[in-house]
C-alpha cells in the first residue's frame, strides 16, 4: 500500500471551533433574541456568559438553531415542543448508531 493512502488530511470540523455572540447567532440563524432565549430558557442552548449581552456560543448551538427554528416554522411546536422534538430526534439518532455498531441496521 502506498504511504500517501495513509497520510489523509485531518478533518477539521469547522463548526465546533466558532464561538457566536447572542447577535452572532441570530444574524447566523435568523432567528430573533426571543427565540433564542427561549431556546435557552429549554435547555437546548448552553451559552457561556452571565447576561444575554456577554453569553457566548459553542458552534453546534448553530445546528441546534437552525433545526429548531425549522421545527418551529414547519410544524408550529413551540420552544418546549422543539426541544422535545430535537431530544427524541437525538435519541432516535444514537438507537440507530447502537444498531449500525451492532451490526442489526
Amino acid at each position: 500500500m502506498d504511504s500517501s493512502e495513509n497520510s489523509r488530511p485531518e478533518t477539521l470540523v469547522v463548526e465546533e471551533e466558532i464561538v457566536f455572540s447572542l447577535v452572532g447567532l441570530c444574524r447566523a440563524t435568523g432567528a430573533s433574541p426571543d427565540q433564542v432565549l427561549g431556546l435557552v430558557d429549554e435547555g437546548l442552548l448552553q451559552p457561556t456568559g452571565a447576561a444575554p449581552q456577554q453569553w457566548a456560543f459553542a458552534g453546534p448551538a448553530l445546528r441546534t438553531t437552525r433545526a429548531a427554528l425549522r421545527l418551529n416554522a414547519d410544524l408550529a411546536l413551540g420552544s418546549a415542543g422543539v426541544a422535545l422534538a430535537l431530544e427524541l430526534l437525538e435519541e432516535i439518532a444514537s438507537l440507530r448508531a447502537r444498531l449500525r455498531r451492532a451490526g442489526l441496521e
